[in-house]
This record gives C-alpha cells, sequence and structure tokens, in this order.
C-alpha cells in the first residue's frame, strides 16, 4: 500500500490548511487511519485517527476543537482550523493493522512519506 498526503504549505497563525492522503488499495478503506506529526528534534507525535467507517475518531489534545479528521473509503482528510506556530512539523498520513482508531504509532503498518505544514508570521 502506498500513500500519498498532500495539502501542506505555509500560512500564517490562524489560518486553515486542509491535508489529504490517498492509498494505492482499497484496503485501507477497511482499516483505521491516522494523521501524525514531526517537528525538527523531536519524536514523531499523535495528532488524529478514525476508524474504518469513520464512526469513531479521537484527537490529541494540542489539536482538539480546533482539527477535524474524516475519510471517504481510502481517502482521508485533515482539516486543520486556527492553526499555531506550534503546529508546524512534517504531518504523515498512515494506515492501521485494523479496524480501530489507535493512538499509537505501533499499530500502523503503512505510512505516507510525510508533508510539510509551517506556520509563522
Amino acid at each position: 500500500v502506498q500513500l500519498q498526503a498532500s495539502g501542506g504549505g505555509s500560512v500564517q497563525p490562524g489560518e486553515s490548511l486542509r491535508l489529504s492522503c490517498a492509498a494505492s488499495r482499497r484496503t485501507s478503506s477497511n482499516n483505521g487511519m491516522g494523521w501524525f506529526r514531526q517537528a525538527p528534534g523531536k519524536e514523531r507525535e499523535f495528532v488524529a485517527t478514525i476508524n474504518w467507517n469513520g464512526g469513531r475518531s479521537y484527537y490529541s489534545d494540542s489539536v482538539k476543537g480546533r482539527f477535524t479528521i474524516s475519510r471517504d473509503n481510502a481517502k482521508m482528510y485533515l482539516q486543520m482550523n486556527s492553526l499555531k506556530p506550534e503546529d508546524t512539523a512534517v504531518y504523515y498520513c498512515a494506515v492501521a493493522r485494523g479496524a480501530c482508531a489507535s493512538t499509537s504509532k505501533n499499530d500502523y503498518q503503512y505510512w505516507g512519506q510525510g508533508t510539510q505544514v509551517t506556520v509563522s508570521s
């Protein structure tokens, strides 16, 4: 399974971006999916996750209320509003081993190449 993340860019604080992730196989439509991010010098951290049918989703405390994860079968999206400088990172999409949403990196089997998000005034 290949994942292609897109939609990153450079914005000012308070602005919005929408990330997209497309999987190469429809197998992903039966799996949980998630977004993680990694800032320079930091560990990759969980951002948001959604289960196989979109019925359950979870967010990190740092993005709750500002980011919204959604999916359409094997495609996944992350709507990011009210962006802050601390949201600056490379964002990765991933496909989980099972159908459930998961906040743990260890539960994901496929990873995309990442898309850069920079929030700066």
